[in-house]
């Protein structure tokens, strides 16, 4: 027995249009009642978010991998409730000894997690045992914090950073470190869940309040600094030759080395007689901070117009062991993704003053970072590239609950990588995950898409990457690019540095559109079934052909016919999901122009579980 526990269909008992007729649960239903969020899609009279900047002073030794910090938090609570505790991440702690985890540690990796060496709430020296930690949460306990009011913390902590057992941040190799998730923040607190109390665990992702964060990092000489944000004292860490450089790069459209291979032995890319510099960076209205370090890597550098009404630029940096030979095409892969994004897809300024990719051991996304590791295959090195560069608009840009949707941002990096790749080069053919989830779709371990990503585990995959990818791509497919596109500006427009959740995604897209697209929404992320067409009769009357094709699944993908003649030549017939909005068989005529050897349904991005039934062969 199956027992569906997610979402329920109800209606709210509040003046609705026809949008009501998708799912929605309890808590969702919640919002529209308290003006928080509505069913046009668009936050609600009443939506609120709660924020905090941090002071961020950091000390990190690459040697030992000790990270000493002291973090200063001014958090704002802008929520209409008096708050009694206030939850902390503290996200390194996935690495103590005793954390529940879903990914292997390797013993000398374990540790004993974030050690709080003081805390002051208010100016008030707290004792540390106030904080109650259980794994990768923390609670204090004993607050009152209403509406309008803030709430100032300073902590002071250290522990050390992973040298192997890398997820996400960790040494990448000797003298070179990515560091993410290195310090203790506060929780979400939100209109949907109040806080957020989900356990980090190493497999599903991140939900962060949009903040301000100052940083100053601290490192030994001649150890380069890249983090979220910008880079304020670049003339201070930096001696002149590479900060003119990295000036260059600003301003123009050509690739700048500002550190090449040949000056990595000289060891002069800061200021002599100083032991330690302190970078500082600065960001502001971003949901996380993280940076990377190291002494030996190559810079590339270039940057472009992503808003051509301000001639506003964006940065692209590369940054790696020149060991790594596919990583002298980065800086140029990335450079091209942000002026697809700006330009083509999904034609949106690029948000970020800049985004620098680093040679790591990861495929994993940050504000204004990404941390990849090294690839031998070009195609691979492209599509992994992008995928992560796409992140910025989902989830950073958009605020994305990744923990509990992860749906709501792979999805679109996927979709991302499909269309950019071949913008990059025109060969590839990018299906990542299409064949997976033809594969397991209908067995038992496949789930909605709609599940909450926290009670997946063998569908999280195929829900959170191709699927989701897919129905984006239909949807585009159906409404044509530019009514999708301004369905999708739409939702970016209202949605940008908040935090939306599925339904205003759906009935954001819908309003945009014009268009109640419900129908596929339910059928494609809310229920179970299989995509499975099938060529059920061939029609011919002389060169007259019409094919017919059946509807075997419930799940609506477009129809793709490949007539193949005689002489090896093809002509490609193509039908969106719109055929499949009243109907479960659909008619395709064509009139041939030579001799038909074979028609083949199918189509690089539309799965199908029963391929058996999709070749129809001329006798």
């Amino acid at each position: 027995m199956r027992l569906i526990v997610l979402f329920i269909v109800t209606l709210v008992g509040i003046s609705i249009n026809a949008q009501t007729l998708l799912p929605t649960p309890r808590n969702i239903q919640a919002t529209y009642k308290k003006g928080t969020r509505s069913v046009d899609g668009k936050p609600g009279k009443n939506y609120w978010q709660n924020t905090a900047s941090y002071d961020l002073d950091i000390h990190f030794d690459p040697a030992s991998r000790l990270l000493n910090g002291t973090v200063n938090i001014v958090y704002f609570n802008n929520s209409p409730d008096t708050l009694k505790q206030i939850w902390f991440k503290l996200y390194p702690n996935v690495y103590k000894k005793g954390t529940a985890r879903s990914f292997a540690v390797r013993a000398e990796d374990e540790n004993d997690g974030v050690m709080i060496d003081s805390l002051w709430v208010n100016d008030v020296l707290t004792p540390v045992k106030s904080f109650n930690v259980s794994g990768t949460n923390a609670v204090l306990s004993r607050q009152s914090l209403a509406n309008g009011q803030q709430l100032r913390f300073r902590i002071v902590y250290h522990y050390t950073l992973n040298k192997g057992s890398h997820n996400r941040t960790g040494e990448i190799e000797p003298n070179a470190d990515f560091i993410a998730y290195f310090f203790p923040r506060v929780a979400v607190y939100d209109d949907i869940d109040g806080w957020n109390t989900y356990p980090y665990i190493g497999s599903q992702e991140f939900y962060n309040d949009f903040c301000h964060f100052n940083a100053a990092i601290t490192v030994p000489a001649n150890f380069i600094v890249w983090a979220t944000g910008d880079l304020k004292n670049g003339a201070e860490v930096l001696n002149p030759v590479y900060f003119n450089r990295l000036q260059e790069a600003e301003k123009n459209d050509g690739i700048t080395t500002v550190i090449d291979t040949t000056e990595l032995s000289k060891k002069d890319f800061t200021p002599e007689g100083k032991a330690f510099n302190t970078w500082k960076y600065e960001a502001s209205n971003v949901t996380d901070f993280a940076f990377a370090t190291s002494d030996h890597y190559v810079w590339k550098s270039s940057s472009l117009v992503v808003d051509p009404k301000t001639n506003r630029r964006t940065r692209v940096d590369a940054v790696f062991n020149p060991q790594h030979k596919d990583y002298f095409h980065v800086v140029s892969d990335t450079r091209k993704t942000v002026e697809a994004m700006s330009y083509r897809f999904p034609a949106w300024p690029f948000p970020y003053p800049h985004i620098t990719v680093v040679d790591g051991l990861e495929q994993m996304e940050y504000p204004m970072m990404v941390n990849d590791n090294p690839v031998e295959d070009r195609t691979e090195s492209i599509t992994l590239t992008d995928h992560e560069v796409f992140h910025t608009m989902f989830p950073f840009y958009m605020g994305i609950n990744e923990t509990k949707y992860a749906w709501m941002d792979e999805g679109w990096a996927t979709i991302g990588e499909w269309l950019i790749s071949p913008m990059i080069d025109s060969t590839i053919v990018d299906e990542y995950g299409v064949m997976p989830y033809a594969f397991s779709a209908g067995k038992e371990t496949d789930l909605p898409i709609i599940t909450l990503s926290t009670e997946q585990n063998r569908a999280y995959f195929t829900n959170s990457y191709p699927k989701p990818a897919m129905g984006y791509l239909y949807v585009k497919d159906m409404l044509g690019d530019a009514l999708f596109t301004k369905a999708l500006h739409h939702y970016i427009s209202q949605w940008n540095g908040k935090h939306p959740m599925p339904n205003d995604f759906f009935y954001s897209m819908n309003e945009g559109a014009g268009r109640n697209l419900n129908w596929f929404w339910k059928k494609w992320f809310f229920e179970d079934g299989i995509p499975d067409l099938a060529i059920s009769k061939v029609n011919r009357k002389g060169n007259a052909y019409s094919v017919v094709i059946a509807s075997k699944g419930n799940k609506p993908v477009p129809v793709d016919i490949t007539v193949y003649y005689t002489d090896d030549t093809t002509l490609k017939l193509h039908r969106s999901i719109a055929v499949w909005e009243k109907s479960s068989t659909v008619t395709i005529p064509f009139t041939a122009s030579k001799a038909v050897k074979k028609i083949v349904l199918g189509d690089p991005h539309t799965p199908d579980s029963e391929p058996q039934n999709n070749v129809y062969n001329q006798n």
